[in-house]
């Protein structure tokens, strides 16, 4: 199961494709135009979090970090800070708990792809992680850089809207 849906990702995988994206992920990225991030802007993000959604291998659920947040603002604005500078996600916020859901009516199947993944993420590496979608969302939407006939992927909009669009 774990070979058909994370595949081995070596050295020798040959191809310019891969070869490329392993060549720009060890570069450096030189942003200095990023602002850091403020402590109100965080906060905002961790609110967003359902307490209600399980907890990463780190078993720290968004209520945790939150109430954490509050009581030590600076520790965290700093640790996401240093983050955004090193353009770096610590790679113990990469670890996830990894639970297979079988698709409905494939019960007897013993394929793998009746199967689809649930990956747990650690809430820490969330919370960097919505600090950025948040920070590209602003620049793309402030700066009107997507075409009007966009739908997929963006709040408030949905394929009825493309379909009624199209109508």
């Amino acid at each position: 199961m774990m070979e058909h849906f994370i595949p081995e990702d070596s050295e020798s995988t040959k191809g310019l494709h891969h070869t490329g994206i392993r060549q720009q992920t060890m570069e450096r990225l030189n942003t200095i135009d990023d602002e850091e991030f403020t402590k109100q802007e965080i906060l905002a993000a961790l609110e967003k979090f359902d307490p209600s959604k399980a907890p990463g291998e780190d078993g720290l659920s968004s209520d945790i970090l939150l109430q954490t947040f509050r009581c030590f603002p600076n520790f965290f604005t700093e640790i996401y800070n240093e983050c955004l500078r090193r353009g770096y996600l610590p790679a113990q916020w990469k670890r996830s708990i990894i639970i297979p859901i079988v698709k409905q009516g494939k019960k007897e199947n013993v394929e793998a792809s009746k199967c689809r993944l649930i990956s747990l993420l650690n809430v820490g590496g969330k919370g960097l992680i919505k600090l950025l979608i948040d920070r590209i969302n602003h620049h793309i939407f402030s700066h009107s850089l997507l075409s009007g006939n966009q739908y997929g992927f963006l709040p408030q909009k949905s394929t009825v809207d493309a379909a009624m669009a199209a109508k």
